[in-house]
């Protein structure tokens, strides 16, 4: 008997990925043109490059609401925010998850040692300052990462942060869920002639990953923006102009 060879495609692997947001901002976006980014496209174009028979099911966005009094344009940089969540809500509805944690600073004040140029460390001499603390995003990324690996709902995970919080919940999964491919992108700029290098790349990441990308090309960037108004049922919603 003559054995019959199945010609039934496999599915795709399933992919999540899963973003610090301020450290999507800090380490890569601040200072640039680009900060009204698609990252869903950012993540379905890298994918179609890699060209594995992966398949994007979510890009899940960890982040704090701003704070007016702290942002540097005030209440704008809170409207700001508000629509690129807005806007990146309605261009992928259940492709894209916003967790939200929050920020937090003592009122009277956080009492810190003084820094004088060519001086040393001094703990006496100490001055009150603003300090505002994000709280939760670590924990909140770390959990959903594992808890959707205890579910299986994915084949492979992607970390999009150069923080090294975020270790024991990569170190976690490659233990007890071996078969779970992790990649880590790294959201710093590539190193260019002339430019201050004020990030390093995480080794402590890379070292539980199967594979790592160490910048973010301004190319992959630029490619990779929304549109300046963006559709709704509602109203649309609109490019922030200092953006």
């Amino acid at each position: 008997m003559n054995s019959v060879v199945s010609t039934i495609p496999k599915p795709p692997l399933r992919i999540a990925v899963y973003i610090d947001g301020y450290n999507l901002y800090y380490g890569r976006l601040r200072g640039t043109n680009f900060k009204w980014l698609d990252i869903v496209k950012v993540f379905d174009v890298l994918l179609t490059q890699r060209d594995q028979h992966e398949q994007l099911e979510v890009v899940k966005y960890f982040t704090a609401p701003a704070l007016a009094n702290f942002a540097t344009h005030g209440t704008a940089s809170v409207a700001a925010q508000s629509a690129y969540h807005r806007a990146l809500k309605a261009m992928h509805r259940e492709r894209f998850e916003i967790i939200y944690g929050n920020h937090s600073y003592d009122k009277s004040g956080a009492l810190l040692p003084s820094f004088i140029a060519g001086q040393p460390y001094d703990r006496t001499n100490r001055v009150r300052v603003w300090k505002l603390e994000e709280k939760k995003t670590d924990v909140n990324l770390a959990l959903c990462m594992y808890r959707d690996a205890c579910k299986g709902r994915y084949d492979r995970m992607i970390l999009v942060s150069n923080d090294s919080d975020a270790e024991p919940a990569l170190e976690a999964i490659r233990e007890d869920f071996p078969e779970i491919m992790i990649g880590v992108v790294m959201p710093i700029h590539p190193p260019a002639p002339g430019r201050e290098k004020h990030r390093r790349t995480s080794g402590s990441l890379a070292k539980h990953a199967d594979w790592t990308l160490p910048y973010l090309q301004d190319g992959h960037l630029d490619h990779a923006q929304l549109p300046d108004v963006v559709p709704t049922n509602k109203k649309p919603i609109h490019k922030p102009s200092h953006w």
